[in-house]
């Protein structure tokens, strides 16, 4: 297999900062591997939404290498971003839809902007995404008129517009019921799976990262950096460092750090 179709995504020494503010997370090693739901995971303001901003190319790494199907994004002074992001889908965590345009005209719209095809073939396509995240026979609903998990479904169904092989999500089950969430937990595996797609979710959902995540990486805005990395499975029965056990068994930091003193004195 060709390496770059192995790794659809492969971080190198990546610095994430804005202006000349002080780095969020410093030195990031990891890569996304073709047909895996890889997760980026960690608290609020661990900085894996920043980490995203990078990855999608509205923010320029303070330093380091983001590369997309093997091409770094900011090559040649960002000559090969546009290139790269029409490569990936992206799904934002409010679904980001258009509100004046129905949901059919929401996922042609990709497709107008960036191919060629007939207006027939165009509405074609559309209606052949929205069928496959469960949305056929709303094509013509306003985003206002559809439910939240809806809105999201649509929303992968554009960042599908153009057949990619590799999507970001941006917290899909945020603002959502359990059951709605579980079912678009099952609709991001089938796709995974059936269409071999890659995807890159960030999320602090436990039960959707224990759900659909293949590999995962752990931010902690302290260590400014990845403090784990692997199966969530695994990643689960860590007992050390105390972040990591704090944020996969859903306790305040500072009970593991009692807890960690305390086994510290025993010794």
């Amino acid at each position: 297999m060709d390496k770059t179709m192995a790794t659809p995504v492969r971080v190198e020494g990546l610095t994430v900062a804005y202006g000349q503010n002080p780095p969020i997370l410093e030195n990031l090693n990891f890569a996304i591997r073709t047909g895996e739901v890889f997760g980026i995971l960690g608290g609020s303001g661990s900085g894996k939404s920043s980490v995203l901003r990078n990855l999608i190319g509205l923010v320029k790494p303070r330093a380091g290498q983001v590369f997309i199907f093997g091409q770094d994004m900011w090559a040649e002074e960002g000559r090969w971003l546009n290139v790269c992001r029409r490569r990936f889908g992206m799904m934002y965590q409010a679904g980001a839809l258009f509100g004046s345009l129905n949901l059919l005209e929401n996922v042609s719209m990709p497709l107008r902007e960036f191919t060629d095809m007939s207006p027939a073939a165009v509405e074609t396509a559309a209606r052949m995404k929205l069928s496959l995240v469960g949305l056929a026979g709303f094509e013509y609903y306003l985003p206002v008129r559809i439910s939240g998990g809806m809105q999201k479904r649509a929303a992968i169904a554009r960042a599908l517009a153009l057949d990619p092989k590799l999507i970001f999500l941006d917290e899909p089950s945020a603002g959502l019921d359990p059951i709605t969430s579980a079912g678009l937990d099952q609709l991001i595996r089938t796709l995974a799976r059936n269409l071999g797609i890659s995807f890159g979710v960030v999320t602090h959902e436990l039960g959707s990262v224990m759900n659909i995540v293949d590999r995962a990486i752990l931010l902690d805005k302290a260590a400014k950096g990845i403090v784990a990395e692997g199966r969530p499975a695994d990643l689960a029965q860590m007992t050390w460092p105390p972040y990591v056990v704090a944020f996969f068994h859903r306790r305040p930091l500072e009970d593991e750090g009692k807890i960690s003193e305390a086994n510290n004195a025993r010794q």
